[in-house]
Parts: structure tokens; C-alpha cells; sequence
């Protein structure tokens, strides 16, 4: 079965769509055929390291596996927009006017959650509400995946 892709969207690709998509991949059910991919609208050389400390220590928290080649966050490019099928953008608040200025085609095609940063929600919370979302975007998914045949 061939991957549908849902790609997590942010501002850096450093902590909240790098959680969503890690959270994802390691609770999806890999009989749907989904994974998720994340970029961001605007990455930040600065960064020290691929991925924020707090998503690391949420992963280890959480026993999930942390993938051994973990890229450096990415840019968000209209490639990227037309090899997913679901495209989920991590705050309505501040990513709306990303799209709205770097990709306005794609404006009715994204959908937005209500996760902040780091200057507006704590780390913890963060994560919480991604986990809640992702939970239910899974669920949603297994619901309308076809039903598999038994022999």
C-alpha cells in the first residue's frame, strides 16, 4: 500500500509540527498506509541541533523511538504541498498569514489547530494538545479506511 502523506506545518520545523509528526508515525496504525512529513514556513538557522531539547524529552517520555537521522528543519515548498493529502498548519493565529502571503492557493486546502508557541502556551500543554489532536485525526482516519478483508 502506498503512503498518504499528512504534513505538519509551523513556523521553524523545530519543536511543534516535529512533535506532531513523530507523535503521528509512532501511533498510526501502519495498516491505514498514512505517515506524516513537517515543514516550516519560515526555519530559523539559529537553532542548535534538528529538533528542540523539549521534543526530544517528550519523545523519551512518551517511549517512542526517535529516528537516528533526524534532518535539520526544512522549508515548506509547494512540493511539499502537493505530495500530501491532509495538510494541517499547528496555529490558525499565526500561520494563516503564511499561506495567506507565501501560498494563497492552497488557503482552503490547509487545516488549522490551535497550538501556540512557546511565548503563549507552555511546552507541556503544547504537546498535550498535539497529542489530543493527533489521537483524533487517527481516529478519524481509521474510520473511513476501508475495511479490511479477513481470510
Amino acid at each position: 500500500m502506498s503512503d498518504h502523506v499528512v504534513l505538519f506545518v509551523c513556523t521553524g520545523n523545530y519543536y511543534r509540527s516535529r512533535y506532531a509528526e513523530l507523535y503521528f508515525n509512532a501511533t498510526v496504525p501502519a495498516h491505514l498506509g498514512w505517515r506524516a512529513a513537517s515543514r516550516g514556513f519560515d526555519p530559523s538557522p539559529f537553532n542548535p541541533g534538528p529538533i528542540a531539547g523539549s521534543v526530544i524529552q517528550r519523545v523519551q517520555e512518551r517511549g517512542l523511538v526517535l529516528p537516528a537521522d533526524l534532518p535539520f528543519p526544512r522549508r515548506l515548498t509547494e512540493g511539499d504541498l502537493y505530495s500530501a493529502r491532509r495538510i494541517i498548519a499547528l496555529d490558525e493565529d499565526e500561520h494563516r498569514r503564511y499561506v495567506e502571503h507565501w501560498f494563497p492557493a492552497w488557503r482552503d486546502r490547509i487545516a488549522y489547530w490551535r497550538v501556540h508557541d512557546l511565548h503563549l502556551m507552555p511546552a507541556a500543554e503544547a504537546f498535550a494538545l498535539i497529542e489530543h489532536n493527533v489521537d483524533a485525526l487517527v481516529r478519524e482516519l481509521m474510520s473511513s479506511a476501508p475495511m479490511q478483508r479477513r481470510s
